[in-house]
């Protein structure tokens, strides 16, 4: 196994000022989709109850969000929180790290509730500190996993680039995608289980030794055939309207065991030699798959369960708050393994080898 690529020095999370109960966030989204009619209330609330999710965080107050004109106000409201919750989530993580802003090399945002160009990093690097010639990398599309695919493409640049500092911005911001005229199920399910945050990771070189976070081991990526409709957004006049398939868990029961056990077994693990798992809280339905798929202990996704009802699933930056709350609450022993994971649209996963 290779010594080198990335080491994890520090997970910082920004979570908006704005928490809600699920039933608020329930209630104030049944008036604006349904208005009047009790039954379609009456189903949005079935689909929230049974979403796992207690608490969100919303990037504007709740009553806010009936009044967004459109895709243009709310995209404005994505680029101003996204800038806010980025610039803190940066700054704070790199402090964490006992490091300067200029002394990041590479500099990786990844976002796909929102857009902006110059994007939210160019915005971001000079007001933070960062040299004019940081490297940057703008990821849109990956959705939810692109917290994992982050740390991944981190861990490549880390590879050749040994005595480099990356930093890696997750800044998803769902709520602003709510669509009020959308019935649909894929639209109620949606509007039950996302929050918003922001989390970033700081990540060096094999050849600054001073870091004694993880290490990571090696990365997979896939890529399922024929799954284009199973997640991802359609884009119209109103902003992102979701697509989000019922098929995801019978996806995740087809092709990741097989996926995780190939990949471990090249490094000569088992899924029992994993001492902890950093699972992307999908949703209920997801997530038992996922622990049925690689027959799991009850315990396995702890966090990840914890996070989904503490804060909904956050997109691309939920694996990264349970991957701050691992590094804090379930560290495994010199040695042990953790394995990082999670699935997004394409339809795809990305699996990330970590090592403590």
């Amino acid at each position: 196994m290779s010594s080198g690529g990335a080491r994890i020095a520090s997970v910082h999370v920004v979570l908006p000022p704005n928490r809600y109960a699920q039933q608020d966030v329930t209630e104030t989204l049944a008036s604006m989709v349904f208005g009047g009619d009790e039954a379609g209330r009456g189903v949005m609330s079935k689909f929230h109850a049974s979403a796992g999710v207690r608490n969100r965080h919303l990037t504007l107050p709740l009553e806010r969000y009936s009044a967004i004109s459109g895709f243009g106000e709310a995209n404005d409201a994505f680029i101003d929180g996204a800038l806010d919750y980025g610039a803190e989530a940066v700054s704070a993580a790199l402090g964490e790290a006992g490091l300067r802003a200029s002394d990041v090399d590479l500099f990786v945002a990844t976002s796909v509730t929102g857009v902006a160009v110059p994007s939210v990093d160019a915005r971001l690097a000079g007001a933070l500190g960062m040299r004019p010639d940081v490297k940057r990398l703008p990821i849109f599309g990956l959705g939810c996993v692109a917290g994992a695919a982050g740390l991944a493409r981190v861990h490549d640049y880390l590879l050749a680039w040994p005595d480099h500092v990356a930093v890696l911005l997750s800044v998803e911001l769902c709520s602003l995608t709510w669509q009020r005229a959308d019935r649909s199920p894929a639209n109620l399910v949606a509007s039950a289980l996302f929050g918003d945050g922001a989390a970033a990771v700081v990540a060096c070189g094999a050849a600054r030794g001073d870091v004694t976070g993880p290490r990571v081991v090696a990365t997979r990526s896939r890529l399922y055939p024929d799954t284009e409709r199973v997640m991802g957004w359609d884009v119209g006049d109103s902003g992102f309207s979701v697509v989000l398939g019922a098929d995801v868990p019978d996806v995740v029961r087809r092709y990741l065991a097989d996926d995780v056990h190939a990949f471990l077994a090249e490094h000569g693990l088992t899924a029992p030699d994993i001492a902890t798992w950093v699972c992307h809280p999908g949703g209920p339905k997801v997530l038992e798959a996922v622990q049925d798929a690689l027959a799991l202990p009850d315990d396995a996704l702890a966090l990840t369960w914890r996070s989904l009802a503490d804060v909904g699933n956050l997109s691309s930056a939920s694996v990264l708050y349970v991957l701050r709350d691992t590094l804090h609450e379930r560290r495994p022993p010199p040695g042990g393994y953790g394995l990082l994971l999670a699935m997004g649209p394409g339809f795809c996963a990305e699996l990330v080898l970590l090592r403590w």
